[in-house]
């Protein structure tokens, strides 16, 4: 049996007398992709965020690679794409994925393989030596994917990384999140495209702060009478397919 890689159990999170998260209850496994779906402000970002340990949970619990979040050391080992990009703008790109492939520890004498390798995946490779402060907000986002991905973490977890890329490059990646799932890594991804959810091992219905629906994507079909996952959406949220 594939191993527990993030087990949330009834996990909540308060913002003074407001509820964002009732009751998430959410694991991923060994080798799975787990798409995380929901409307804008369905609180995705602060299931991660919380998972993670970057927000105190008001109540339940998160496991993370086996260990009780939050813990500071464990965060080494994530790969981890934040909805905003997190980028040192006067520096190339080449230079941002040295800088955060040394924090990751990768030894310099495997850094520029490393690199060259997740340039490729993110199409950046004709623009790694320009200045971050001219790149368009897709190719940011592209450089923060490539940064998650140095250092071949057991765990991802992208938070909309595909926002702002194109459907060719869109395509690519999650060919290589594939790739990645099939060598034995785990991803958690949020996303607003519904086509990419349907790529996901399963899939995670975030609605009115808690998981409404969360089991493999020709199931939730079937579970809803739907052909698509964007229908199970729409029909989870009270709108006709």
């Amino acid at each position: 049996m594939a191993m527990t890689m993030i087990a949330l159990s009834h996990l909540a999170k308060k913002f003074g007398e407001q509820t964002v998260l009732k009751d998430i209850n959410l694991t991923v496994n060994g080798s799975e992709i787990v798409g995380l779906i929901g409307p804008s402000g369905a609180g995705k970002s602060t299931v991660i965020k919380v998972a993670l340990g970057m927000e105190v949970a008001s109540g339940g619990n998160a496991t993370v690679l086996g260990t009780t979040m939050p813990n500071r050391e464990l965060l080494g080992q994530i790969g981890y794409m934040a909805q905003t990009d997190a980028l040192y703008e006067t520096l190339t790109a080449q230079e941002n994925l040295k800088f955060f492939g040394l924090m990751k520890g990768i030894k310099t004498a495997d850094m520029n393989q490393a690199i060259s390798h997740v340039a490729q995946v993110v199409d950046l490779t004709p623009d790694l030596n320009k200045r971050v402060a001219g790149y368009s907000g897709g190719m940011k986002r592209r450089l923060s994917l490539a940064i998650a991905l140095l250092g071949d973490p057991e765990l991802l977890i992208l938070d909309e990384p595909t926002v702002g890329i194109d459907p060719a490059l869109r395509r690519q990646i999650w060919a290589e999140l594939g790739r990645l799932r099939d060598a034995g890594r785990s991803i958690l991804i949020t996303t607003h495209v519904m086509d990419e959810a349907e790529l996901a091992d399963r899939v995670a219905l975030l609605l009115d702060g808690k998981v409404m629906a969360f089991d493999r994507p020709a199931a939730l079909k079937e579970q809803y009478g739907v052909a698509t996952i964007e229908d199970v959406f729409l029909k989870a949220e009270g709108v006709e397919a």
